[in-house]
């Protein structure tokens, strides 16, 4: 079979550090273009894998037909790009929040849908082994129902993340729509959709801009969710957790309760109501500081090769936003909102 012609949009830190190296180590792909605004990034990896750099999408898309592309850009660019290499017949892969808007969302599920490509979302915490783990051992029904919960991420913010820096569009509402719910909040609505393997019906919220300063975007949120099925509790994102990050879930079922992440980001720990604890050292979950195979580029490049469509379509990122908007539009009412 030929190899995958695969083009990178956007060159910034989550490029670099996992779209780019995962797809180089990959025996299916050859790295063909790649486009950053800051055009010496892209030359800079053009270089690197004899690929083409430029400097808008438009333009890679015409001259080089990728068969798919990654969308690494800020987020008020992830639909525009999206259904733009859609409509040029490529596969995407786009970076998460696939969206700022339901619309924007439905637009790009409907562009994938008529081309006859696939739309996958970077949700990576659902592949990250403790996560993988736990929904293995709530699969087999030991813990019983889900009764409450709650799920947190919080690091120190993009700054040091971001190839930018503090001057990072991270902080720009314009180019991010949000901050911190939509860097790490929709990491955990998704996380929680998929591991209760639920939907949320209610959200109500705080949001806001408490310690970052010249930004317009939230540096904190604290979300209440109902599921459907009933069970309810907390979710968390902040940037101002300047010392001890936190990628931790936890949840309390009617024979017991697990714990995700919470000692060391590599352990699931199930704690039986008879007194016996179950520890499972099964994998780190990537951070910022300590990157690991994201999985997320194996599974888009799987799903190419097999003609399968991946299951962590453009319908669950979009599902996994939808919690987010709702929570901002509870923050801006003081109501409770539906989904």
């Amino acid at each position: 079979m030929s190899k995958i012609r695969v083009a990178v949009i956007g060159c910034g830190s989550i490029a670099k550090h996992r779209h780019i190296p995962e797809y180089a180590v990959s025996p299916n792909v050859e790295l063909v273009a790649f486009v950053d605004p800051v055009l010496e990034r892209a030359e800079y990896y053009a270089e690197q894998y004899g690929a083409k750099a430029f400097a808008d999408y438009e333009s890679m898309l015409a001259q080089i037909k990728p068969d798919a592309v990654s969308v690494c850009t800020p987020n008020a660019l992830h639909a525009p790009a999206s259904i733009a290499a859609a409509n040029a017949g490529a596969h995407v892969l786009v970076e998460k929040p696939m969206a700022t808007s339901d619309a924007e969302a439905q637009a790009m599920i409907e562009a994938a849908r008529s081309n006859g490509v696939y739309l996958m979302v970077g949700h990576n915490q659902r592949l990250m082994p403790p996560h993988v783990k736990a929904k293995e051992i709530l699969q087999t029904g030991v813990l019983g129902k889900v009764i409450t919960f709650r799920t947190s991420f919080g690091h120190p913010g993009p700054e040091g993340w971001s190839v930018d820096g503090r001057e990072s569009w991270f902080f720009r509402k314009e180019d991010a729509a949000m901050g911190s719910m939509g860097d790490l909040g929709v990491h955990k609505s998704d996380l929680i959709r998929y591991l209760l393997n639920d939907e949320v019906s209610e959200v109500v919220s705080f949001i806001g801009t408490l310690h970052k300063e010249g930004t317009d975007v939230d540096d904190n949120a604290v979300c209440l969710l109902r599921m459907k099925g009933g069970a309810f509790g907390t979710l968390v994102a902040s940037w101002t957790y300047y010392k001890g990050g936190d990628n931790s879930t936890v949840l309390w079922c009617e024979n017991g309760v697990m714990r995700i992440g919470e000692e060391s980001g590599d352990k699931v720990v199930v704690e039986h109501r008879n007194g016996n604890i179950d520890t499972y050292k099964v994998g780190a979950i990537a951070t910022n500081e300590k990157q690991t195979l994201s999985g997320v580029i194996d599974a888009f490049v799987t799903s190419i090769v097999t003609q399968t469509p991946p299951s962590i379509s453009g319908e669950e990122g979009s599902k996994s936003l939808s919690v987010i908007l709702a929570a901002f539009e509870s923050q801006e009412t003081g109501k409770v909102v539906k989904l």
